[in-house]
């Protein structure tokens, strides 16, 4: 089967297309992209199919796009206040 494996930094963009065994999971298809040992400065909190978090024990499917998300730099809701505050002064 055939999946997609992305993750994005600041400066580039990793978008790694995979062949791999029926009934391979997530995690299968983090460890066979290498992206772990090419970028070992990668940090990655949750990871997903489609924009829908799963965990790594999910299997996949045929034309599945695996993507790994960085973790936040800033809490939207934090900065939200913190602007409302500031335009209330």
């Amino acid at each position: 089967m055939r999946v997609e494996l992305v993750y994005a930094l600041p400066q580039q963009q990793e978008r790694i297309t995979l062949e791999l065994a029926p009934g391979s999971t997530l995690l299968d298809a983090i460890e066979a992209s290498g992206l772990l040992q090419r970028l070992p400065q990668m940090a990655f909190e949750r990871a997903g199919i489609w924009g829908r978090p799963v965990s790594p024990e999910t299997a996949l499917r045929d034309g599945d796009r695996v993507e790994l998300y960085r973790p936040l730099i800033a809490d939207a809701k934090k900065v939200r206040r913190a602007r409302a505050a500031k335009a209330r002064k």
